[in-house]
């Protein structure tokens, strides 16, 4: 189904590549057209699969109106015999947060309308993300640490409301008894990241 929706995952339904996979713009044959974004894992990465569960561990249990909306997840051989792993998410129809603030990093085809972002856009998208982190850190059923919150990232509905995606990095943080008590982790998220027009402060 993922592969017909996709046109057989061709180049021109490409939306996004990231680390572990590549997303795709797809439309299900169900009753409305449904229009999705559809993840595939690459699991020559041999961190991808880690990735997939811990994406599919946190979007479970979480519902925000300012986080992506898993519609399912998909875990199965593909025609080549070979192991596939997808998630299908909501289409946000309006893209990453960074494809509107450097659009000069898009090609045109990529990204035929370009539109600047007003002051007021702006706010309420840093609202919207906000909402999303603070849901995470305090109101989730376990707190959970994003730990790759970038502007490619964000993504945008038709209403240019942000909701926070992609969770194959995040961390799930356990409540500890006693406040002396620390935890140490590696560092996680995009490894060298800068965002585009970000300037080091010495």
């Amino acid at each position: 189904m993922l592969h017909n929706a996709t046109n057989g995952f061709s180049s021109t339904n490409l939306i996004g590549v990231g680390s572990f996979g590549s997303v795709f713009k797809g439309i299900l044959d169900d009753e409305g057209g449904t229009i999705v974004a559809i993840k595939v894992l690459n699991l020559q990465n041999p961190r991808a699969s880690k990735s997939f569960m811990s994406e599919c561990k946190a979007l479970r249990n979480i519902r925000h109106r300012n986080l992506v909306k898993v519609i399912t997840s998909c875990s199965s051989i593909d025609c080549q015999g070979n192991d596939f792993k997808a998630l299908v998410y909501e289409y946000m129809s309006n893209g990453s947060l960074e494809k509107l603030l450097h659009p000069a990093l898009e090609t045109e085809q990529q990204q035929p309308e370009i539109q600047n972002l007003s002051l007021l856009q702006r706010i309420n998208i840093a609202i919207d993300v906000a909402s999303a982190i603070d849901y995470l850190h305090h109101h989730s059923h376990e707190p959970i640490i994003h730990c790759d919150l970038k502007p490619s990232n964000i993504l945008l509905d038709d209403d240019m409301t942000a909701h926070v995606g992609d969770f194959g990095l995040a961390r799930f943080l356990t409540k500890f008894s006693s406040h002396n008590q620390s935890s140490s982790v590696g560092v996680r998220g995009t490894i060298g990241y800068a965002a585009p027009g970000k300037h080091k402060i010495c």
